[in-house]
């Protein structure tokens, strides 16, 4: 084994067994605005908040934002093309059997369990899988669907809508809130 303080640098470079990367990552976040002021660094990632920021160029930790999403579903980037929204599932609740028509979604699950549920018809959801942590759902557009959260914490996920889906700066706080907007 190598040690760091071991290698001579100017013997043979390229069979040394050196760590490729030898700093501690830290994230950075910008929002988007010409100045600094918004810039935060790794130390201060927990300040960011969680709105609709819109067309503007925006840089995220994704699975940091989707923990600590609480509402149903809040909607994060809304652009002339795409949407990202947030949401958070409740133990035993589901998104509701839904289809979109002219939207393809994709589904990132980053907290919990549960099962996704697809179909062509209403009646008839053929396609059945267990998802979990890490998990990635393509919808095809006019594919009906849902998820319930089969766990025994808050499901939480993201969706990527192409195009947008929902109005800018949605934000429902429960299931019923978005049941009674649509």
């Amino acid at each position: 084994m190598y040690y760091f303080y071991d290698l001579n640098y100017y013997q043979n470079p390229y069979y040394n067994n050196v760590q490729m990367y030898p700093y501690i990552r830290k994230t950075n976040y910008w929002n988007g605005d010409d100045n600094l002021r918004n810039f935060q660094t790794s130390f201060g990632r927990n300040n960011f908040e969680l709105k609709d920021y819109g067309s503007k160029p925006f840089v995220l930790n994704i699975n940091e934002a989707t923990k600590r999403n609480n509402n149903y579903r809040t909607a994060l980037w809304t652009g002339k093309h795409l949407q990202v929204t947030l949401m958070s599932i409740n133990v035993g609740e589901d998104i509701g059997l839904e289809i979109h028509p002219n939207v393809d979604q994709f589904l990132r699950i980053e907290q919990g369990q549960g099962i996704v549920q697809m179909g062509k018809r209403r009646d008839n959801l053929n396609f059945t899988r267990k998802v979990y942590d890490d998990s990635a759902i393509m919808i095809p557009a006019g594919t009906w669907h849902n998820v319930t959260n089969t766990g025994n914490i808050p499901l939480k996920l993201y969706s990527i809508y192409a195009p947008p889906n929902h109005p800018f700066g949605t934000v429902h706080m429960t299931k019923a809130d978005a049941m009674a907007a649509e």
